[in-house]
């Protein structure tokens, strides 16, 4: 059975060198773990930088595209796979089906709102599958911080909150992930 994992991530690059490093040596270790890749399409910043990695080593690479985004934004054109869709509900449900492991990297409001719709439905048992952030230059300490206010204040249970995997160092992020 072919190993897919989806990354959630920003259309831009962002202006962290230590970012970039760091998702390059995840991505390198994905690809050496013989993953294959689903993730939103583009070309541009860090999801075009994501892409490149796994092309780059001949994996699978299938992008999943929203018409108005393929208009806008384009497409990476050396796509094993492109998969066109109508809109972004439609786009995270077709990138939830075809992977198995989800790693949000940083990226903007699209990239956290991916990143709860997998978690939300982890969380309410819709599917079992890992759904981890990685956590470069500290960029998600803020999320995991308003998370764990969630649980102080009783709106997230404690439990709960360990289903989702936030993870700073590659080789934990990748053992927490199997």
């Amino acid at each position: 059975m072919k190993k897919r994992v989806c990354l959630f991530c920003g259309s831009q690059y962002g202006n962290s060198e230590i970012i970039l490093e760091q998702v390059n040596l995840l991505c390198e270790e994905l690809v050496t773990k013989g993953y294959e890749l689903v993730y939103g399409g583009g070309k541009n910043g860090l999801m075009g930088f994501v892409a490149d990695i796994f092309l780059k080593h001949n994996r699978e690479v299938i992008g999943v595209r929203p018409k108005k985004l393929i208009t806008e934004e384009g497409i990476h054109e050396k796509l094993n796979k492109l998969i066109v869709v109508e809109d972004m509900f439609e786009r995270k449900k077709k990138m939830i089906g075809l992977a198995d492991t989800f790693i949000t990297l940083p990226g903007g409001v699209g990239t956290i709102d991916e990143l709860f719709d997998v978690f939300t439905q982890k969380k309410i048992g819709f599917n079992n599958k890992v759904c981890a952030v990685f956590n470069p230059d500290g960029f998600y300490n803020e999320l995991d911080s308003q998370l764990e206010t969630m649980v102080k204040f009783g709106f997230l249970k404690a439990e709960d909150k360990t289903r989702l995997i936030i993870e700073s160092d590659i080789d934990t992020l990748l053992n927490r992930i199997g």
